[in-house]
């Protein structure tokens, strides 16, 4: 295949090592399996450096902050004369398509009802009116601003190199130029860009195969007879990936554009429903509420462990669990967002990246968290016995058919899924084959084309073996990941203070009595 590199065939190596570990029976390997090895990994990683995930992701969220405000803002991703290749709403929705939208509608009204019934510490007491406040308070937390300066930061990075100084910026080694020097180029290079093939065919196969399973779950909730199989899962899998692969080869331009639109109309759709049939005042009073709290309690959360409550898995459960989740994904949605970013300043990029979905995705858990909170708390709807016993991905359903015209909003429910499933696949194929073809900005069909059939058989394959455990093994394995890759995360802020610094005295952004700047970029 033209252009494919060694971390090619290392990343597929790896896939087809995984898929053969994960399918020996337990029986034969009980103690080496791949459930309880990742396993075992993790809680390791979470218990002896939780901190370093809270440090990491906090120092990324300041760094983002600091870039909006500080003289570097004024530089181009590109030559000056390069304009946006997208409208502000298509370049919205195609980087909220690929960062976390399947993952709102999954756990929309699922997140906010589970630390409504099992709060964090600081909450005294479960199902109280001070709980149904934290609880969408802490889903602000958790898809807010931190999961967003992580993917700005190595956004920014990856379209700064690429565009901007015309390197290899689509490889993630290649930003590390300024810090390894030529190094980069060597073995080192190929170990950091196979950690992030790694993290993404793992990442994205699992979030194939649970979206499987809420369409699945979301149909059998809905029309009796239809159970939620392997079967069932499966032919999902199949026509979706029909969908996302002719999307995919269809290109940027036509394919993920036009899904990435029809995604926030259905989404805003489903979300002003909801807004209107739903306890509407008492959502804009707990959203208003909630992001007072998330606002006042940032700076705390950013940084809270329990070390004097050592039988609290709370934190270890939902937020170092999320921050490791959303570090493995890095790779993934800071490729893609990078790519379609061409053009923007960095001022407008930071901000663009960091505020506009953090403020959709506070909107959205305010409206379904704060529905599924009122229903339990106002009218003794016990939706949460729905999750515990059918699982997390019917969590949406059950409160949709309590509103009137429940089934047509649980049917634009399902439809909302299937997009941004098949939006998060063809964006995923587009930025493997990027990784693995040297950051070509264009990879070839057949690249593309078998990474979208690996993906989706990763996926197929994990379920068939042990259905959601072996999605979590394959979760578990993707967050594993996140541990290397958050040094590298650092070493890309460093590489980025170094090259911006040279930038701003090449400038004369420090506006000292040189000639003048302007026309003197690049």
């Amino acid at each position: 295949m033209k252009k494919t590199t060694s971390v090619f065939w290392w990343g597929m190596g790896i896939v087809i090592a995984f898929l053969i570990w994960g399918s020996i029976p337990e029986s034969l390997l009980p103690n080496g399996n791949v459930n309880n090895v990742t396993t075992v990994i993790q809680d390791f990683l979470v218990d002896r450096f939780g901190w370093f995930y809270l440090i990491t992701a906090t120092l990324l969220l300041g760094f983002a902050f600091f870039l909006i405000f500080s003289k570097y803002g004024k530089i181009t991703l590109g030559k000056p004369e390069d304009e946006p290749e997208y409208s502000y709403i298509s370049w919205f929705a195609m980087l909220f398509s690929a960062g976390m939208g399947i993952g709102l509608v999954f756990w929309g009204a699922s997140e906010p009802l589970n630390h409504f019934n099992s709060p964090p510490s600081v909450v005294d007491e479960a199902r109280t009116a001070e709980a149904g406040t934290t609880a969408i308070s802490y889903s602000f937390f958790h898809w807010g601003l931190h999961p967003w300066a992580i993917y700005a930061t190595l956004a920014l990075a990856i379209a700064y190199f690429t565009f901007r100084k015309r390197s290899s910026g689509g490889v993630i080694s290649a930003i590390l130029e300024p810090v390894f020097g030529k190094r980069v180029f060597g073995p080192l290079g190929k170990v950091i860009d196979i950690i992030a093939v790694f993290a993404t065919i793992f990442g994205v196969a699992t979030s194939l195969g649970l979206g499987a399973i809420q369409i699945s779950g979301g149909i059998s909730y809905l029309f009796e007879g239809i159970e939620p199989t392997f079967t069932t899962e499966l032919l999902i899998i199949v026509i979706v990936t029909v969908l996302f692969i002719g999307s995919a080869l269809s290109g940027l331009d036509r394919g993920i554009k036009i899904l990435s639109n029809a995604n926030i109309i259905f989404a805003v759709l489903l979300m002003l429903a909801v807004l209107l049939l739903g306890p509407t005042n008492f959502i804009l009073d707990s959203f208003v509420t909630s992001f007072g709290q998330y606002v006042q309690h940032l700076p705390e959360w950013s940084l809270r462990l329990t070390p004097y409550d050592t039988d609290n898995s709370w934190i270890g459960d939902w937020t170092l669990f999320y921050w490791a989740w959303w570090i493995a994904w890095a790779p993934f949605v800071a490729t893609f967002i990078a790519r379609v970013s061409k053009g923007r300043t960095i001022r407008e990029f930071v901000t663009g990246v960091l505020l506009v979905p953090t403020i959709f995705g506070a909107i959205w858990f305010a409206v379904f968290g704060s529905t599924a909170i009122n229903m339990e708390y106002f009218q003794n709807i016990d939706l949460f016995s729905d999750i515990s016993a059918l699982g997390e991905e019917v969590g949406l359903f059950a409160m949709l058919t309590q509103l009137p015209g429940g089934m047509i909003l649980s049917v634009l429910a399902l439809l909302l899924i299937a997009t941004f499933f098949i939006t998060s696949a063809d964006s995923a194929t587009f930025v493997l084959g990027m990784q693995t073809t040297n950051g070509d900005l264009n990879p070839s069909k057949t690249v593309k084309l078998i990474w979208g059939l690996v993906q989706s058989a990763t996926a197929a394959i994990l379920l068939w073996v042990g259905g959601e455990d072996g999605l979590g093994a394959l979760q578990t394995a993707s967050i594993i990941a996140a541990f290397p890759f958050a040094i590298i995360l650092i070493l890309v802020v460093i590489s980025l203070i170094i090259t911006l610094k040279k930038e701003a005295q090449r400038l004369n952004l420090d506006n000292t009595p040189k000639q003048s700047t302007k026309k003197t970029e690049d």
